[in-house]
């Protein structure tokens, strides 16, 4: 019995130790996307970039919503990421809009 509440505990610190902060971040760019091929440039370039999980693009919405692990990146180092592609990308505020040009 002690060696399985032994074990609960390792185990319980083990997943505590692990844990990943991973935050969500809402982005619109500079060129504004247009098109399919917009979309795969970004996240064509954006997937080598440290932390960065998942990035998703709306062309309607003109968003880029990337979730990273904020233990190894943050979001002005993502931001940074955008010229060496071809674009400005700036943060939006939480229910901020964009207007399709």
């Amino acid at each position: 019995m002690k060696k399985l509440l032994l074990l609960v505990v390792l185990l319980s610190f083990v997943v505590v130790g692990v844990a990943k902060d991973i935050k969500t971040v809402r982005l619109t760019t500079t060129p504004q996307m247009h098109c399919e091929n917009c979309e795969k440039k970004i996240k064509g370039n954006l997937r080598f970039e440290k932390g960065v999980k998942k990035i998703d693009t709306s062309i309607t919405d003109q968003t880029v919503t990337i979730k990273y692990d904020a233990d190894k990146t943050t979001v002005e180092k993502l931001i940074k990421a955008f010229p060496k592609f071809g674009y400005q990308a700036r943060e939006l505020k939480k229910d901020e809009k964009v207007k399709s040009k």
